[in-house]
């Protein structure tokens, strides 16, 4: 047996209960000062530099050198190559959680819609797709080939006309699944630039790189901190925070199952999340058995170390009353309820990212082929965000067509509303439609 696995082990009847969670769940999203400086810097020498900055960047960055920006692009035909040379089963995944993802994510999608008022008067709303997106996939720590299928899938649904995918290549080595993926999800150019760099591309275009509408995708601190610093000049999904794992078990849960649905999202690194709050004190010391006894045989073992005692915790509550009020305190990102009955915690619930029902389900599944998207809000910002979806990757513009005597009523009340503010040509220009 490994040294001894230090996690957090909470009660909520302790008087400190509230100090020390508070602790565990600060998370300071804003990047220091440095990161700021050079993020900005990287910014400002792809806006005035184009396609130089990105040559210079991508060499000295990532270690991979090219003569001319054109090769920063990845032909469609080496994409249908990686996926043509990928493993049948590797494939066979790909595939199945691709009409999965596209299954689920065709019941977002909105239609336009009107209707008509009784003087004549028609109002609306068009909904339209986004013509160019900009999707990021990381590529250091580990390749992500389920990020491009939560990403592309769903613009690709909601009628998106072109998806531009960027990720970086670390001494020019892509990663064949990633580019499968994107073959599979039908991305329509791929380039290899990642980090501040290609978020900057995407956001103020290049010669190679055509700027797009909106920008969706994880990355690292300086990733992060970029599409923070472009927000205006185009549309983000979000800026994520770690990733979390918020679990509640009634006790009558395997603890290896829990215990390792707990490392499923401390593996990812050392700041993400993983909590379990339970009434049997009993089963949280089980569970706390399962982790020094399982955590020896996980790959990123180190990693997960850190994560479950920096920031990990088993947390004995009271009663269901209490579970409900963390829930929604903590609006974690993954939600698992590994109870009895779970349908009948939902009406209570009120901010999670994704929640996941029964003991049989487990985050694992949400994050590549259930259907739903893995892209979640993170760090609390459940509480007024949502999963990424086609709805992310459509645009709605309102509709107005006054009837003679519509524009008559409406003008009347718009006159007195718009003198009100002393605006008056807004008041006379309503006023010209009145029947006199």
């Amino acid at each position: 047996m490994s040294e001894s696995v230090v996690i957090n082990r909470l009660d909520s009847s302790d008087a400190d209960f509230d100090q020390r969670l508070a602790g565990l769940l600060a998370w300071e999203a804003v990047s220091d000062s440095q990161v700021n400086a050079t993020v900005a810097q990287i910014l400002s020498s792809v806006k005035e530099q184009g396609d130089a900055a990105l040559i210079q960047l991508t060499e000295k960055l990532d270690g991979f050198t090219v003569s001319s920006a054109t090769e920063l692009e990845i032909p469609q035909a080496r994409l249908q190559a990686a996926l043509n040379s990928i493993a049948d089963k590797e494939r066979a995944a790909l595939e199945s959680a691709a009409q999965r993802i596209r299954q689920y994510h065709q019941h977002q999608k909105q239609e336009s819609w009107q209707y008509q008022e009784e003087d004549g008067t028609v109002l609306g709303q068009i909904v339209s797709p986004l013509e160019r997106v900009g999707i990021y996939v990381p590529g250091g720590k580990a390749a992500y080939p389920s990020t491009v299928l939560m990403a592309a899938i769903p613009a690709k649904v909601a009628g998106v006309g072109e998806i531009i995918m960027v990720t970086p290549t670390p001494k020019g080595e892509a990663n064949e699944l990633v580019l499968a993926a994107a073959a599979i999800a039908g991305v329509d150019r791929v380039f290899t630039v990642g980090g501040a760099q290609a978020i900057a591309a995407l956001a103020f275009g290049s010669t190679v790189i055509a700027q797009v509408d909106k920008i969706v995708g994880p990355g690292n601190i300086y990733v992060a901190t970029a599409k923070r610093m472009v927000f205006g000049q185009v549309g983000l999904d979000m800026v994520a925070g770690p990733s979390e794992i918020l679990v509640v078990c009634d006790g009558k849960t395997d603890p290896d199952w829990i215990a390792m649905d707990l490392f499923s999202q401390a593996e990812h690194d050392e700041d993400a999340q993983s909590i379990l709050l339970s009434e049997d004190a009993d089963f949280l010391t089980a569970v706390q058995e399962s982790i020094i006894r399982l955590l020896p045989e996980m790959e990123r073992e180190q990693i997960i170390r850190q994560s479950l005692s920096r920031r990990g915790a088993l947390i004995q509550v009271a009663d269901k009353a209490q579970i409900i009020q963390l829930i929604n305190r903590i609006a974690p990102e993954h939600l698992e309820l590994s109870v009895e009955d779970p349908q009948q915690w939902l009406p209570e619930i009120k901010h999670a990212g994704a929640i996941f029902m029964g003991r049989y389900t487990a985050e694992a599944v949400g994050d590549y082929c259930a259907g739903p998207n893995h892209t979640l809000p993170t760090s609390a910002t459940a509480r007024f965000s949502s999963p990424l979806g086609v709805y992310d990757f459509q645009k709605r513009s309102s509709l107005i067509n006054c009837s003679a005597q519509g524009a008559s009523e409406l003008g009347k009340i718009a006159s007195v509303l718009a003198r009100g503010e002393s605006l008056t040509a807004h008041a006379r220009s309503a006023e010209y439609r009145i029947k006199r």
